[in-house]
């Protein structure tokens, strides 16, 4: 399938210091743009600036306006951001494996790395000093299985996670119930299995997601299949993660069909929230920011069908949460005193809404 080279002007946005773009990662048309009121927390309608088949999962560059996005297949591409935000194609690539779910740029802005769910590969990129896909350095394919037999035949891996240090590559396996650990040089962003090479979970949980916590002392695996999360130590001399806690995303009475999706922590480092895809709901822990273990506090309707993402605004006042099935977005309340969530404030029409970014 061809790419379509596109731009959009958006004359109507004029962003603020109370305002924020945020671009909305799509299984449609394209990627998307609004402008969120971080005051009143309210939303302006989407509107697409890049054309690009279903562009799913996003990452900005951490010094230029550029975004990668992964694209229809096994493409992955890079664009300009212009001052209204509307994109340009700058260039895109093979992703390395069939089906690229999730990508991440280092910190020195030179290395862009892709998890290829179908593939069960992850895959380094070199950028040039302007952004642009250079070349792929790595290409790892990961091998094994897990005791599901419709989701776990053979690897999948589902995200990719440089840590602060920017010597670490991680990488959830949802078909191998593992998260693997590279040694990451970004000098010349290659990619080398890390020993140890990866942290185990229960069979069949199918890890998906992770974020750290602020710290960084803290990992926390949202696992899909098994409606968990694990909570780990981090020891960046060894590159280590250690399993202290699992613990459920999903009330114990809650029989029905159930997949999680996307995990954070939030800013200030007290709370973690996962999403729940069947029960479609946000599950919110409070953290110990000594030991990094999880107490549940809530489960807050998400708003819609399906939550296959979220995001806390810069503010930590809000959260914004895409639901794939429903085509929908709702922003909820967050107190970052108590963590709690408050119902949707507002709903609005977005397709089939895959990853939310504040760039």
């Amino acid at each position: 399938m061809k790419y379509i080279l596109f731009t959009f002007a958006l004359t109507a946005l004029a962003v603020t210091a109370e305002t924020k773009p945020v671009f909305i990662g799509t299984g449609a048309d394209g990627i998307y743009l609004a402008e969120f009121d971080t005051t009143n927390g309210t939303l302006t309608k989407p509107a697409v600036v890049g054309k690009y088949e279903k562009p799913g999962f996003l990452a900005p560059h951490p010094q230029k306006p550029i975004l990668y996005s992964i694209g229809f297949g096994s493409k992955v591409g890079a664009f300009s951001i212009a001052k209204d935000h509307s994109l340009t194609l700058i260039n895109d690539a093979d992703s390395g494996g069939a089906g690229p779910c999730h990508v991440a740029v280092d910190s020195t802005g030179r290395t862009l790395a892709v998890a290829n769910y179908g593939g069960g590969t992850v895959a380094t990129f070199r950028l040039d000093a302007d952004g642009k896909i250079e070349k792929m350095v790595s290409n790892i394919k990961i091998k094994g299985s897990g005791p599901n037999p419709t989701r776990q035949t053979a690897a999948h891996t589902h995200g990719v996670y440089f840590n602060k240090a920017n010597n670490l590559l991680f990488a959830p396996d949802l078909g191998t119930d593992e998260t693997l650990i590279y040694k990451f040089n970004p000098a010349t962003s290659e990619i080398t299995p890390n020993d140890p090479a990866a942290i185990k979970a229960p069979p069949g949980s199918g890890p998906r997601h992770m974020d750290f916590s602020p710290d960084e002392k803290h990992a926390y695996i949202i696992n899909e299949l098994t409606n968990t999360i694990t909570v780990a130590e981090f020891d960046p001399k060894a590159g280590s993660l250690t399993d202290i806690q699992t613990i459920p995303t999903l009330p114990d009475d809650f029989k029905e069909p159930s997949t999680t999706a996307e995990i954070e922590v939030h800013p200030n480092g007290k709370f973690v929230y996962g999403s729940n895809r069947g029960h479609d709901s946000i599950v919110v822990y409070q953290r110990d920011p000594k030991t990094g273990k999880l107490t549940f506090l809530q489960h807050a309707p998400c708003g819609g069908k399906t939550p296959r993402h979220f995001a806390i605004d810069p503010s930590g006042k809000w959260l914004l949460c895409g639901h794939q099935n429903s085509n929908t977005l709702s922003i909820l309340s967050l107190n970052p005193e108590t963590g709690m969530l408050s119902e949707p404030k507002s709903t609005i029409e977005t397709p089939a809404p895959i990853c939310i970014l504040f760039p």
